[in-house]
């Protein structure tokens, strides 16, 4: 869908923005920035290598998306095809003004314009927003007379992207075509970037769709009973992931296949109506799949029986072959397994 072979740099502003909570400045450069060709293509390399651009978001707002700053600004860049430094110092104030968590870091805030992205085939301009957090120590050799010497100098890894956004010049009406990146934050301060900063939602699309439905069966398999181990919890995981990988998903016939029973059945109807309003989202009752998006949510320890601290049992199916029981001699329980051969 989106393709970053060619991509260019045309234009780039630089600031350092601090933690406003912590009292730290806002640091904002006069001019846009001249590079050679050479740093321009490490540049490149930096700001997109961590994107995957399978899961994508839409700027939004409560209210209407004109009135998300991050999208009127957008507008403005892409009216021109260029970036001022005026519009990049207004995205640094808006930024400032959302670093108010205590544990936010500053850092180096980058705009760039971009150009020639390929999305769905069509050549299109994109907004690039990046923010550099941690630096690292890096030695620099000196040969003097001889003799070596060697130094050390903090900067900024260009294997290691901290926060990033690619806003592309496309579904304008919809709050743009929008891939993240942030590897750094994790708690509650990271919403800053996402929320209060980007202020983004998730797209409508057959990733998302595919993500919702395999998260929603997660939650509901998890607050299930388990009388009879976790076996029953792994076995219906495997059946929401194989139902996941049809081409296309009906939210009937899917529970009917995953849960069998009449009474879980509507159980699991219930449950993904709550779901959606707890997390203020929609599953379409019938939808097309995207199985990049079943590979990155693995079911993870949902298929997995972790038993004291002795053995780990990954059931991908074929629960008709295993039993559970209590052996009353050892006060234990234990697994039966059947296999017809050892590899």
């Amino acid at each position: 869908m989106i393709q970053s072979n060619n991509v260019e740099i045309h234009s780039i502003g630089l600031h350092k923005v601090g933690n406003k909570y912590m009292d730290e400045p806002l640091e904002l450069s006069t001019e846009l920035i001249n590079l050679d060709d050479y740093i321009k293509n490490i540049l490149v390399n930096y700001f997109l290598s961590k994107f995957n651009f399978f899961e994508l978001f839409s700027l939004s707002h409560q209210i209407d998306v004109k009135y998300n700053e991050i999208f009127s600004i957008s507008q403005e860049i892409f009216s021109k095809r260029d970036i001022s430094v005026t519009e990049t110092v207004d995205l640094a104030k808006h930024l400032y003004e959302q670093s108010t968590h205590p544990k936010i870091k500053g850092g180096e805030f980058y705009i760039v314009y971009f150009k020639d992205f390929v999305v769905n085939d069509k050549n299109v301009d994109a907004i690039g927003l990046f923010k550099s957090e941690n630096k690292d120590t890096f030695l620099k050799i000196h040969s003097n007379g001889g003799n070596f010497e060697i130094e050390s100098e903090s900067g900024i890894n260009i294997n290691k992207l901290d926060k990033g956004c690619v806003i592309f010049n496309t579904e304008r009406e919809n709050g743009y075509l929008v891939a993240i990146v942030d590897n750094t934050n994790k708690g509650s301060e990271a919403k800053y970037w996402t929320d209060d900063f980007l202020h983004v939602r998730p797209r409508k699309d057959s990733f998302n769709q595919t993500q919702n439905m395999l998260s929603l069966c997660k939650s509901f398999v998890s607050q299930l009973p388990s009388d009879n181990g976790k076996v029953e919890k792994a076995t219906y995981m495997n059946r929401s992931v194989e139902a996941l990988k049809e081409e296309s998903v009906n939210i009937n016939s899917f529970a009917e296949q995953v849960f069998e029973t009449p009474e879980l059945v509507s159980e699991f109807k219930q449950y993904k109506e709550t779901y959606q309003k707890e997390r203020d989202i929609e599953i379409d009752d019938t939808f097309e799949t995207a199985s990049t998006a079943i590979k990155r949510r693995a079911t993870g320890t949902m298929t997995t029986i972790k038993l004291d601290k002795n053995f780990d049992i990954n059931i991908h199916g074929g629960e008709q072959y295993i039993v559970r029981g209590y052996d009353e001699e050892r006060g234990m329980y234990y697994y039966q397994l059947f296999f017809k051969e050892e590899k």
